[in-house]
């Protein structure tokens, strides 16, 4: 198996995210994007999906530039980290319902890389929601807190249904009903 453009992604990954540490966490942010790219491995084995997953937050958290992903990993990579991206200059609202309205109409590999990313974060947040109850979201920037997580999560789990096929989104569906329950 050639795993040659994921490493370089991996490594490059690393390298914009050195010193980062996922937010109060006490672990290093490198850990998420590398859980994004396993749970996309368990949807696909395309190489540049997995590398997408890897980059997703490095032009959003760190000082690299889609530029920088299109010349090192080609359009393809840097348009699949594009939309995965965070809008800036937006607000919160804003900036999900941007993502929202990109994930409804997305192709299945957009949809794949956003997933991972996703669902790594449903995972963190199901555990701190076990640990610390409605404590937990005065961590988070929302406006109104949990009743925000909700809307965003639940209509995430809707434009996502196309990948109700495996065991990635079910998972993730199950997580966003247990925090969020109807």
């Amino acid at each position: 198996m050639d795993t040659s453009l994921l490493d370089k992604a991996i490594h490059f990954a690393v390298d914009a995210h050195q010193g980062a540490e996922r937010r109060g966490k006490g672990f290093p942010y490198i850990l998420h994007p590398l859980e994004a790219a396993a749970i996309v491995a368990t949807m696909t084995a395309d190489q540049r999906l997995l590398a997408a997953a890897v980059l997703h937050d490095v032009v959003e958290d760190t000082d690299a530039t889609i530029e920088q992903i299109r010349r090192a990993f080609g359009d393809d990579i840097a348009q699949l980290v594009a939309e995965e991206s965070h809008p800036k200059g937006l607000g919160w609202r804003e900036s999900r319902k941007h993502i929202l309205d990109h994930l409804r109409v997305a192709s299945r590999e957009s949809q794949i890389v956003a997933l991972g990313d996703k669902l790594s974060n449903m995972r963190a947040i199901a555990r701190d929601h076990r640990a610390l109850g409605s404590q937990l979201w005065q961590r988070f920037g929302a406006p109104n807190g949990a009743a925000d997580y909700a809307w965003y999560y639940r209509s995430l789990a809707a434009a996502l249904v196309p990948l109700a096929d495996t065991e990635a989104y079910q998972e993730f569906a199950r997580l966003v009903q247990e925090i969020f329950p109807d």
